[in-house]
């Protein structure tokens, strides 16, 4: 059951851990294990995000400035940034890493980012730096950010599952430089591991995005989408989850209505409360490799 909090002309609102408000879907790599999107390529601007997150705030504190794209291809992040610290977010952002040498230095600055998350299983798709370059970036900007008393998060799909066997090859040159600049003891956690306070390796399996396309199940499902999150995509449409990067399950527009309308929609309660039974019942969801984890 959704927690409730907050009240609203009487009415208590639902409470989220986090919602996800894409301010770009471009991307300037192009990395084999995320799926793009074929939508209208765009910039979410500061009055627009103003907008959006101000509908957003009285549901969460915690906001992901990303759903598909790289955030810090924005041309006007730091007054994204600004507009988030006036509206008392807690921001996080998921960067592949490669323009933290331009746009590092603004992050580090930003009351309102918390932590950041580098993918740094995104080099696959990065061939106009060497590894080692890349890594060294990645790593001094994780110094900087605990430094700062950030939280800075270094992703790694080091666990591959039967589909993708062999597919990180990667991964023991990446793990053995972390081991020269954070050196062992490391403490191991349930979601990952610490290897210097403020500078965390988290980990997981590559999993198939939801797509349309794929084979349809009827297996057992669940999914915290519109449980414990949903997304926004940068042009005001709302979608379940962080996954849905087509918008293939379009719940409203944020626009045009409030989160609690969106949320109270027959589409979304159908969603919903089919997740509650194990049933995906959207046609998105029963194609969704992620969703059967659970």
């Amino acid at each position: 059951m959704i927690v409730l909090s907050c009240k609203r002309g009487g009415k208590a609102l639902r409470t989220l851990k986090k919602a996800y408000l894409e301010i770009t879907n471009l991307c300037n790599l192009r990395c084999a294990f995320c799926p793009g999107t074929k939508r209208k390529p765009g910039f979410l601007s500061p009055e627009d995000f103003r907008i959006l997150a101000t509908k957003l705030r009285p549901h969460t504190e915690y906001l992901y400035l990303h759903l598909m794209g790289e955030p810090l291809l924005h041309p006007e992040l730091e007054k994204i940034l600004d507009h988030a610290k006036w509206l008392n977010f807690r921001v996080i952002i998921t960067t592949n890493g490669t323009l933290l040498r331009e746009q590092g230095s603004g992050l580090l600055a930003a009351p309102a980012v918390e932590k950041v998350s580098i993918s740094l299983h995104s080099f696959e798709a990065n061939g106009s730096t060497g590894l080692s370059d890349y890594l060294q970036c990645c790593i001094v900007f994780a110094r900087r950010a605990a430094q700062a008393g950030k939280r800075c998060a270094l992703r790694l799909w080091n666990l591959d599952s039967p589909d993708t066997k062999g597919a990180n090859q990667l991964n023991d040159a990446i793990l053995t430089a972390l081991e020269q600049a954070f050196p062992r003891p490391w403490k191991e956690g349930r979601r990952g591991t610490t290897l210097t306070p403020g500078v965390f390796l988290e980990w997981g399996e590559k999993f198939n995005w939801p797509d349309l396309t794929a084979p349809d199940s009827d297996s057992p499902s669940f999914c915290y989408g519109l449980r414990d999150q949903v997304g926004v995509l940068w042009d005001g449409t709302v979608v379940p989850c962080c996954l849905d990067h087509e918008g293939d399950i379009p719940l409203g527009n944020l626009y045009q209505k409030t989160l609690e309308e969106i949320l109270d929609s027959p589409q979304a309660q159908n969603i919903y409360n089919g997740f509650s039974q194990r049933e995906a019942r959207a046609e998105l969801c029963r194609r969704c490799g992620f969703a059967r984890r659970f």
